[in-house]
């Protein structure tokens, strides 16, 4: 497929899917979750690359290449769905000569399983995913969480900045302030509002682009991970996706890293998740 047949595949994407396709490697993409972008993986892809594999980094359709490119004109990120940015990363994945494995964090954790429940992974890592169509658990912390979006229905066609006060608590409460704030300014960006409305009416919507096929024999293996002192997405919701997901025939582990937040990715302890992210993909691929 070429990126006439997928307008939103970037020059950047392509070259990611070229570099994959030429190598025996086998390719691992990464999805990232709002408020982030593709560089929150950038020592991930290091990492992975180190171990073998070849990481490929895509960003939803418009993703800036910067922080500050994002924070200039926010308005790229708007209206982004579920359903279009899932399309994006499987057109993209469809383009490489060997089923990779997908690893995402948060909104990407949940795009992560909507690839494998398509049967396009050869196996996947959902990290602090959030929750989709039959999860029903509603921690008050995740609700205070998305509350500074879903607090206006108008935001649904928006794209909203997070200030520093609601990234510490959504993502880097388990850190020292000084550490906070530095990953509030090197990571945080505008996010689109759509898919939190999505999310937040799944399970009322029997429609909605928030639902994974989680009976896809084809699903591969899977490991959920939480982060324990996660307020955005709690033990509960991933647990509740576990249970969700134990009925695949395929191999479902979840486990939980202590003392970890949202940002368990990107913070002082990514390395320990991303082993153990590692260390369930040398497993399987």
């Amino acid at each position: 497929m070429s990126t006439t047949d997928n307008p939103s595949t970037t020059d950047h994407d392509s070259e990611q899917v070229a570099r994959a396709n030429a190598t025996d490697r086998v390719p691992v993409v990464f999805v990232h979750g709002l408020w982030l972008l593709p560089s929150s993986w950038d020592r991930w892809a290091e990492l992975f690359d180190e171990a073998g594999y070849v990481a490929l980094t895509p960003g939803w359709p418009d993703d800036p290449d910067t922080v500050a490119e994002a924070n200039a004109d926010p308005d790229v990120f708007a209206k982004k769905t579920i359903g279009q940015v899932a399309d994006h990363f499987s057109s993209l994945i469809e383009q490489l000569d060997r089923k990779p494995a997908v690893i995402g964090h948060s909104f990407g954790g949940l795009l992560a399983q909507i690839i494998a429940g398509r049967g396009l992974a050869a196996a996947s890592v959902a990290i602090d995913a959030a929750p989709f169509r039959g999860v029903l658990p509603l921690p008050i912390s995740s609700l205070r969480s998305a509350k500074p979006v879903l607090g206006n229905p108008l935001n649904r066609h928006r794209a909203l900045p997070l200030t520093y006060e609601q990234f510490r608590y959504g993502f880097a409460n388990a850190v020292e302030e000084d550490e906070a704030k530095a990953l509030y300014e090197q990571f945080a960006v505008p996010a689109s509002g759509a898919p939190l409305f999505q999310a937040a009416a799944a399970n009322l919507n029997p429609w909605t682009e928030d639902k994974v096929d989680t009976e896809n024999p084809d699903r591969g293996p899977l490991l959920l991970i939480s982060g324990e002192t996660d307020n955005t997405v709690p033990w509960a919701i991933v647990n509740a996706a576990y249970e969700k997901q134990k009925r695949n025939p395929g191999v479902t582990e979840v486990a939980q890293i202590p003392n970890r937040g949202h940002a368990l990715t990107i913070d002082n302890g990514w390395r320990e998740v991303a082993t153990t992210a590692l260390d369930f993909i040398k497993r399987f691929v």
